[in-house]
């Protein structure tokens, strides 16, 4: 247990922190997630309209630190390239 008012503080910005680390995580996984179906399903046309929510996603957790920069790239790079052989 937390003995100091900082160390009591630090706990409370912990777990707020942790809060929106997973939520936005979740959204993050939702998206690609939807992105993924709607290339396996072949429909190029829900998949391109998926396309820059998803970037956009991708982008501002790799901005926040949800995930690393090249992580973020990765992801990017490998959408498009499906999307790219799906059309």
């Amino acid at each position: 247990m937390a003995n100091t008012y900082s160390a009591v503080k630090r706990v409370r910005q912990t777990e707020r922190r942790t809060d929106y680390n997973r939520k936005n995580k979740t959204r993050l996984r939702h998206q690609i997630r939807a992105m993924r179906r709607a290339i396996a399903g072949k429909d190029a046309k829900a998949a391109a309209e998926l396309l820059p929510r998803t970037f956009s996603v991708i982008d501002r957790s790799a901005k926040s630190g949800i995930i690393k920069k090249n992580t973020a790239a990765r992801y990017k790079s490998r959408i498009q390239a499906r999307l790219k052989a799906l059309a």
